[in-house]
């Protein structure tokens, strides 16, 4: 265990920046779009928030990831004044900041009345829920990200298009090029593990300038954090190597989607795995049984937590490896939910349906909470799916919604969600994504340029 790891409580944080010498840390906050945002802080401010919190202005909570204010919401708005809500900074969060010296940077979330819509905290409360039944959760992360030989100036002049890959076609897995870029691959990997969300295993995707990294297994809100932070430091680690990193679902039609599967176990109380059962076929115990027929059930009911972007229902079409129906299988990419059979350490459910570009909380917050609602209600699977699950026919009660209207609709209406999410959340954040819908359906995109102005 590094010396970071170490810090637990707001004493040990106060005496790690005394340590230092520093006169400034940074704090951060992570919003409903995965966004990491934040500011440097005085070490007297600082020590002044550990002890008693600090105020932050609740619009990052009340405008979308272009600083637009939602006009639709009724917990943030014009109408409310934008005041300032409480924010409490988390000591065991802290990290090493990469590129800064010796600076470190600790994470916060919202508490009090904001509570209810800050993503982290609504990832606390599903867990708070599962131990209430005895569980405790264990997830990791995957993501695969496209990279760019461009800069934040280049793309704009460019128009987003005809951008430079990393690298030139179609390599999965290969050696070749990540020997030949061996020097940006030790970066990753050496940025991940100071800065504590280590990697798994990384390595050339199919896809020219893609990559595919996954994610050291931990408790569920330290995966969660692991993940929001890579893929931000992995977006600043790009940019000073003179690159782009995108995390967008979909960002060619010519192009695969980016996916964002997440594993997932339950533990209980004593360590041992909830899901193996040696007795059972695939060693899957009723408890995972239920679990899976728990996520297959709410899928389409949690859809906007998972794909929260009109580009998200990009990816989501058949034979681009994402799912279209809310389907499981033993071992079977092609499903929606992939059962990992193992034994008392591997045994678990792969959520193959996130995409990359999903907040890291609210995606890990939707995988437990429909999975727990399967345990509750003891709800049955349906039957697994071999071969082709594209190619098969599906329930109708399975499909997914297309568009991320839909989905929004979806769970606005949903009364687990309610149960698990709140109310109040589940109002605010299913119109978020109406407004993300509303801002799109206000522009002319290329597509129907060149399908309408000549002919119609």
């Amino acid at each position: 265990m590094s010396e970071l790891e170490k810090i637990k409580t707001v004493e040990e944080a106060k005496q790690l920046v005394n340590q230092r010498k520093l006169n400034h840390v940074k704090v951060g906050l992570f919003d409903n779009d995965g966004v990491l945002l934040g500011k440097y802080m005085s070490r007297d401010k600082f020590f002044s928030a550990l002890d008693s919190g600090f105020s932050f202005c609740d619009v990052v909570l009340g405008w979308d990831c272009q600083d637009q204010i939602y006009d639709n919401t009724t917990f943030t708005g014009w109408h409310t004044g934008f005041p300032d809500k409480q924010v409490r900074i988390l000591p065991e969060t802290v990290r090493r900041l990469p590129y800064e010296d010796n600076k470190l940077l600790f994470l916060a979330e919202f508490s009090g009345e904001a509570e209810q819509v800050c993503p982290r905290g609504l990832l606390r409360r599903v867990i708070e829920k599962a131990a209430s039944m005895g569980f405790w959760a264990r997830a990791a992360c995957e993501y695969e990200f496209f990279l760019f030989q461009e800069t934040p100036d280049s793309i704009r002049e460019k128009g987003y298009r005809n951008l430079k890959p990393f690298t030139p076609d179609a390599f999965g897995y290969s050696v070749i090029r990540n020997s030949v870029h061996a020097e940006l691959y030790h970066q990753i990997l050496s940025m991940a593990q100071s800065m504590n969300f280590p990697i798994e295993s990384i390595h050339p995707e199919t896809g020219p300038g893609v990559i595919e990294a996954a994610l050291v297994v931990d408790d569920i809100l330290q995966a969660a954090d692991k993940a929001a932070l890579f893929k931000t430091f992995m977006k600043v680690l790009a940019e000073r190597n003179g690159l782009m990193a995108t995390f967008m679902a979909r960002w060619s039609s010519e192009q695969a989607g980016q996916s964002g599967h997440i594993h997932m176990s339950l533990v209980d109380e004593e360590g041992q795995s909830v899901f193996y059962d040696a007795s059972q076929p695939n060693g899957m115990s009723a408890a995972q049984r239920h679990f899976i027929a728990g996520q297959q059930r709410l899928m389409p009911e949690f859809l906007a937590l998972l794909a929260p972007t009109i580009n998200s229902y990009r990816r989501l079409l058949p034979g681009y490896w994402a799912p279209t129906h809310a389907t499981w299988g033993v071992e079977n990419r092609t499903c929606a939910l992939r059962l990992i059979p193992g034994n008392e350490k591997s045994q678990r459910v792969e959520y193959r349906l996130g995409a990359a570009d999903a907040c890291p909380y609210l995606a890990l917050a939707a995988v437990l909470a429909s999975g727990l609602y399967g345990i509750e209600h003891k709800l049955e699977p349906t039957t697994p799916v071999t071969g082709n699950a594209y190619a098969q026919e599906s329930s109708e009660e399975l499909a997914l919604p297309r568009s991320l209207y839909e989905a929004a609709q979806a769970l606005k209406v949903s009364e687990a969600a309610k149960t698990y999410f709140g109310d109040t959340f589940v109002e605010h954040y299913s119109a978020t994504r109406e407004w993300e819908e509303m801002e799109f359906r206000k522009h002319v995109t290329d597509w129907e340029l060149a399908r309408y102005f000549e002919i119609i």
